[in-house]
């Protein structure tokens, strides 16, 4: 089945500048909307905290329901609408923790039945994390989305640019860097785990430009793309005030994998289309061409995904919807990102050797002695009968054209 043409031409790569502002505005539009907010609005699972759900047989507003809690010490609670019933049910978010789990159902129950009435509200779940759990399972997240992307780029550097020398050379460097960074944090005794961000930046930027001074281009622009959708995906969660939790985590990894996948088909139609042309053909042709022959699969496997996870959105509850969403928001990313950002950037590294293999290759040889001439032939001797027989016929070719003259 194909939607697309076999023989459609679009020009990708031409539009590539286009894309590159595009992407550029929607993380700059991420960094400023995580510093207005103070960060991500981490859940209670990253946080720390009690988390109560509670639905109402009427409509009600988060103001009233923390004037009715006031009682027990959760006025100044978070309250945030969940699902989609109208203003029925509500998620209840409280960073105290001084408050007990132990009987804290029935105490919410009580509280709110004494201003709504008391078969009007059902209390349907309630969730305590420590501060330290909290703070535990934040940095293991972080960890996993960092190495999930790291131990990719090292793939794909052996996997399309088969130098896995260099892949080791990266991953050694790369050990080194983490294990020093990890050292500094310690020794400056950070204890709220903004260490680990400046771990992962400081890896991530070591990462990138590692690529770029090994030329590995596939490795470069894999890592580029999957950055690119994690940032944005992040970036419109925190436009929308979305909370971060651990389902939040297992769709940004989710995103990762699948991403890749899109990428992964896309140059590897580059690199078979590069063994069939050679040098001869130009690469921007090569990659806009080869991302024109994978659209069609592209628009089905990105649709029929699409479907599902719409389907998952608005039919599978509260629960699952922040799930869902960032899975919508990573796929069309993703398929966008395979297609405008890892595929051109392979034209923004030159073609050629390595760094280092041009530095072994500027040591000078020794200059190669020329090549002497050739020498004359020595002359043939020739027996003088063979001269009286030559004599002999030159004379009779001269008296030959005497006669033919008379």
């Amino acid at each position: 089945m194909e939607l697309i043409k076999p023989d459609v031409n679009i020009n990708f790569v031409g539009q590539r500048f286009k894309a590159f502002i595009l992407s550029g505005l929607l993380i700059l539009a991420t960094v400023v909307s995580l510093l207005l907010h103070g960060g991500p609005n981490l859940g209670i699972d990253f946080a720390g905290g009690i988390l109560v759900q509670v639905r109402f047989s009427e409509s009600t507003d988060a103001g009233a329901i923390k004037k009715a809690l006031e009682p027990i010490g959760m006025g100044q609670s978070l309250v945030q609408s969940f699902g989609g019933e109208g203003q029925k049910e509500f998620l209840i978010r409280d960073e105290n923790q001084g408050l007990k789990l132990q009987g804290l159902s029935d105490r919410v129950r009580k509280t709110l039945a004494a201003t709504y009435g008391q078969d009007k509200v059902e209390v349907r779940r309630v969730e305590m994390v420590g501060p330290k759990v909290g703070a535990d399972l934040r940095e293991k997240a972080l960890l996993a989305i960092f190495y999930a992307i790291l131990l990719i780029v090292v793939y794909i550097s052996g996997r399309f640019e088969h130098k896995w020398g260099l892949a080791a050379i990266m991953a050694a460097v790369l050990v080194g860097a983490t294990l020093l960074v990890e050292a500094l944090i310690t020794a400056a005794g950070d204890q709220e785990g903004g260490g680990i961000v400046w771990l992962i930046i400081t890896s991530l930027v070591v990462t990138v430009g590692l690529c770029w001074l090994l030329k590995l281009r596939y490795a470069l622009g894999a890592i580029v793309a999957l950055i690119h959708d994690v940032v944005i995906t992040v970036g419109v969660f925190s436009l929308l005030d979305k909370e971060f939790t651990l389902a939040t985590v297992a769709a940004l990894l989710t995103i990762i994998g699948y991403s890749l996948n899109d990428t992964i088909i896309v140059y590897d139609r580059i690199r078979e289309n590069l063994k069939r042309a050679g040098r001869q053909e130009d690469l921007g042709r090569t990659i806009n061409s080869s991302v024109n022959q994978t659209l069609s699969r592209t628009i089905l496997t990105s649709g029929t995904t699409l479907v599902v996870l719409l389907s998952l959105y608005i039919l599978g509850g509260g629960v699952i919807q922040d799930f869902a969403l960032a899975l919508l928001i990573g796929v069309v990313v993703g398929t966008y990102s395979s297609v405008f950002v890892a595929s051109p950037i392979l034209l923004l590294l030159p073609e050629g050797t390595t760094v280092l293999t041009r530095r072994r290759s500027r040591a000078a040889a020794p200059a190669r002695p020329a090549a002497p001439a050739p020498a004359p032939e020595p002359a043939v001797p020739v027996s003088p009968a063979k001269q009286a027989s030559a004599r002999k016929r030159k004379g009779k070719k001269k008296s030959s054209r005497k006669r033919r003259k008379r």
